[in-house]
């Protein structure tokens, strides 16, 4: 019941779905040169031969499917992936492999579904975590295409929004032949809401090569803030940069010449930032502009995390003091810094305990705990470094996902996907 009204406000409501369309584009939030890929018109030729099609909604989880992306490319398998962010494109044209595609993932309305399922014609689609689009799965079951779930998560919150509509989710999640999901809480909650079979084999995001780095620009970097001390808030959402500089303020008259750096979830906002913390009697810089960094630091451009993880030995995770959900800290302990994050961890539930539980991170309540800590951290050589160490221990150990089980559970899936295209 509910999928045909769904099914059936998605054909009629053409007009609202391009109003929502236009303000999107207004806002910069669609890549115009592209935009017929969102309403399924496929802007490259299907390759030949066997095609896997992966589904990532944005950026974090189109990153973790590289490991996978990179083992399908080495059996010659042909691979499309599909994301819905202009970010995530970006990045992904950065970083697939030789012979990977990356379109937009249409907009969830029967006729634009069609066009792009008539087009590419996937041999097998895998979609990652828990974007459920249904007129797409139904689709794609309609014609057979096999579907796997790849790095399933159902958080406590969409567990519970889900058991209001039993049938539907039942529904969507029939058409996944397989869900693979990332923690044995995922794997409970996807069985209970109706998933046919479930293995848990572990988080793929910790298989993920390091983010890249330009070595030239880390060391000009390097030389430019020597003697600094400085600490980074990454990834952070709305409200937060107030949080960050707040503590700014107060650890400045501990930490004399101290650097607080700002790499906001959305570059785009960098100029709001800046004029919202100048208000607060602060030097504000930001590197989209090639300013020289002064008491704050805005890092409003694409693709640089990497660089800025290694810049700082400190690192907050932003995400988690408002909004809620966190963002991924394994990143940077992998790369040596003391992570700090608040209490809104829910999208990682599993790996900031296990954090905590080994020294590898620590948890602050508020804004004043999180200026605490920083001052700790940056005024006690030892204790950073012991931080830094321990970090860089765990997630190495925790790197060691069964990158070959996953490949192993998609192998009957593949093995068929390149029978039906084998030569007679």
């Amino acid at each position: 019941m509910i999928y045909r009204l769904y099914r059936g406000l998605t054909i009629v409501g053409a007009p609202l779905i391009s109003f929502y369309l236009d303000r999107r584009k207004a806002r910069g939030k669609e890549d115009l040169p592209r935009f017929g890929e969102r309403l399924g018109r496929p802007a490259s030729p299907r390759p030949s031969g066997p095609l896997v099609w992966i589904h990532a909604a944005s950026v974090g989880e189109s990153l973790s499917m590289l490991p996978l992306i990179e083992r399908l490319r080495a059996r010659r398998l042909g691979v499309l992936v599909t994301t819905g962010t202009v970010t995530s494109a970006r990045l992904m044209a950065e970083r697939l492999p030789e012979g990977a595609l990356h379109q937009y993932m249409p907009v969830d309305r029967p006729s634009y579904v069609r066009g792009f399922l008539d087009h590419w014609r996937p041999d097998l689609a895998l979609w990652a975590e828990s974007e459920f689009w249904p007129n797409m799965l139904a689709e794609a079951r309609h014609r057979h295409i096999p579907a796997v779930l790849v790095q399933g998560r159902i958080s406590a919150r969409s567990f519970t929004g889900w058991k209001r509509v039993p049938g539907f989710i039942r529904r969507l999640l029939s058409g996944f032949a397989l869900c693979l999901a990332q923690t044995d809480d995922d794997a409970h909650r996807l069985k209970l809401l109706g998933a046919r079979e479930v293995r848990c084999l572990g988080n793929l995001k910790l298989a993920v090569p390091p983010l890249p780095v330009d070595a030239a620009e880390l060391e000009r970097l390097r030389s430019a803030v020597a003697g600094r001390p400085l600490w980074l808030a990454a990834s952070t959402h709305p409200g937060e940069e107030a949080i960050v500089a707040e503590a700014h303020k107060r650890l400045a008259p501990r930490l004399p010449g101290l650097l607080t750096i700002i790499a906001p979830r959305h570059p785009e906002r960098g100029p709001d930032i800046a004029q919202e913390l100048r208000a607060l009697e602060l030097t504000v810089s930001l590197r989209s502009r090639a300013e020289v960094p002064g008491e704050i630091y805005i890092a409003d451009t694409l693709g640089e995390l990497g660089l800025f993880f290694r810049l700082a030995p400190v690192v907050f995770m932003g995400k988690s003091l408002m909004v809620g959900g966190g963002q991924n800290p394994f990143e940077p302990a992998r790369l040596g810094a003391a992570v700090l994050f608040g209490p809104l961890m829910d999208n990682f539930h599993d790996m900031a305990p296990r954090m905590l539980a080994v020294d590898a991170a620590e948890q602050v309540a508020d804004g004043a705990a999180l200026a605490e800590a920083t001052a700790r951290l940056l005024s006690d050589a030892d204790l950073l470094q012991r931080r830094r160490q321990a970090a860089g221990t765990w997630a190495m150990a925790e790197a060691g996902v069964l990158l070959d089980g996953v490949e192993e559970a998609l192998a009957p899936f593949l093995d068929a996907a390149e029978m039906r295209h084998a030569r007679p």
